[in-house]
């Protein structure tokens, strides 16, 4: 969120205001007596457009401050409930521009995107004008250093008033990119302030979780346990990728590039069976065995929404009589807290096995299909009916 992403701003030497982030309309108030002065009351939600939803206010007194805060808190931006606001000094912007540096993993390196036409119209400025919206591609061994942070405020052209600050932020916001392995660093707007001050007056950072596990334990403080979906973050206690959706068929797979298909699949044979739709992308990888498969059902048959589940596996690395004994496993494993009928296709090393497995065990909760789009439709079927 905004005032966690200012937070490891602060940490690297970005330019910031950090405000003080308050869940009642009481300690807002509070906040902006302290403050003093005219104050800003911004929702703390991770999604844009917040300011066009309502949920940015200019607060001229501690009174208006704690009328806007309690208009704000409890409503929902783009699905998500707004339990917190960050209160701020109000320092109107003389100029909006855009930076960010992201992961560009389709050329392998980092990349730069920055304007001085930008601000929080910067998607309109990339489809009317967008020569003012600077790419610069950043290679990650050699980095961004003093030169290469000149060459880039040079190119995006950023006044000289505020130049060499520039200069400075760049490499902050760099430091930040890669010391707290982030996947994404946004300020939008970065602002130029009364007095050609160049201050973050908002942030967006996506931190890669595969290294914030072991690399950086702290980022475990940005997690709101209570806020995050449920049986997502069961999927994380488990160790299983893991994403919720809004449909009706479980979906277990054996490679992420396999599981995607399958939501195709799905998604397409739906069309036939009342627009049903995937649940949910759920990647065991090559550990298919019992436990892994009775952590994944576990999690997906906890799902109210989901009717029917779609187990399809490709026999590699893990062989089809391994899964079949771990879906038999799980069975056990789950016994009567497994009420949905599964659709299971098996494929690859060992498949005759793996169906024969199942064969002898004959659950009447499993169905052998045997292509993936048969077994798409049957599931789609059944959750339709």
């Amino acid at each position: 969120m905004e005032y966690q992403a200012k937070e490891l701003f602060a940490k690297h030497g970005v330019a910031v205001t950090l405000g003080k982030t308050v869940e009642t309309a009481e300690d807002a108030k509070a906040a902006a007596e302290e403050i003093g002065g005219v104050t800003v009351v911004k929702a703390q939600v991770k999604a844009g457009g917040r300011g066009k939803a309502g949920g940015v206010k200019i607060a001229k007194t501690a009174d208006e401050a704690y009328q806007y805060a309690s208009d704000i808190l409890g409503m929902e931006i783009k699905g998500l409930t707004v339990n917190r606001v960050l209160v701020v000094p109000a320092t109107p912007p003389e100029e909006e521009y855009y930076f960010s540096f992201l992961l560009d993993r389709s050329n392998r390196q980092y990349l730069c995107i920055a304007s001085v036409e930008g601000g929080v119209e910067i998607e309109e400025v990339a489809k009317t004008n967008p020569d003012a919206v600077k790419q610069i591609a950043i290679d990650p061994g050699a980095g961004v250093d003093e030169a290469k942070a000149r060459e880039i405020a040079t190119e995006a052209a950023f006044p000289e008033p505020v130049f060499e600050q520039a200069v400075t932020m760049i490499q902050a916001l760099y430091t930040t990119f890669v010391e707290e392995d982030a996947t994404l660093v946004e300020v939008n707007p970065l602002a130029r302030l009364e007095g050609d001050k160049l201050e973050a007056l908002d942030g967006k950072v996506s931190l890669d979780d595969n290294a914030s596990e072991f690399r950086h334990p702290h980022h475990e403080d940005f997690v709101i346990r209570e806020e995050a979906d449920p049986l997502e973050s069961k999927a994380k206690d488990k160790g299983l990728n893991y994403v919720k959706l809004d449909g009706q068929v479980g979906i277990i797979g054996n490679g992420a590039g396999l599981v995607m298909s399958t939501l195709d699949v799905v998604a397409y044979a739906g069309e036939a069976h009342g627009g049903v739709k995937p649940a949910n992308f759920l990647d065991i990888g090559g550990g298919a065995n019992a436990q892994v498969m009775a952590d994944g059902l576990d999690v997906i048959l906890n799902d109210p929404q989901v009717k029917s589940v779609f187990v399809n596996v490709f026999g590699g690395i893990t062989a089809c009589d391994e899964v079949a004994n771990g879906i038999k496993g799980a069975l056990e494993i789950l016994g009567d807290a497994a009420t949905k009928p599964l659709v299971v296709r098996l494929d690859g090393n060992n498949v005759d096995k793996g169906r024969a497995i199942l064969d002898e065990l004959n659950p009447p909760l499993v169905t052998q299909v045997g292509t993936m789009d048969g077994a798409a439709d049957k599931a789609a079927e059944l959750a339709n009916a």
